[in-house]
């Protein structure tokens, strides 16, 4: 499993560790990604995804999975979103 967010491509940087005496050594920088179930309320389902601790505030600022979903470009989505995304429109369709 690859150390990236699905939401926001998140990954990992390398860089330096510096000591006092200025010697160099490479190290990993690695995100702070977190495995995390998305439940969708009208859809009674979840999808699980490895996210970073940046885009489940942005999910949650967006007003939850539904509502990010639906204001969220279909070419910006992992395909397990997806086809979430999509059962959610027709959903949406059923109901007007």
């Amino acid at each position: 499993m690859s150390r990236r967010c699905a939401i926001t491509g998140k990954g990992v940087l390398t860089g330096n560790n510096v000591s006092h005496a200025h010697n160099k050594t490479r190290r990993r920088f690695l995100p702070n990604l977190q495995t995390t179930m998305l439940y969708s309320e009208s859809l009674g389902r979840g999808v699980r995804l490895s996210l970073s601790a940046r885009a489940i505030r942005t999910i949650e600022h967006k007003g939850g999975v539904d509502a990010f979903l639906r204001d969220t470009g279909v070419s910006k989505l992992p395909r397990a979103l997806r086809s979430m995304k999509r059962d959610l429109e027709k959903r949406a369709v059923e109901a007007a």
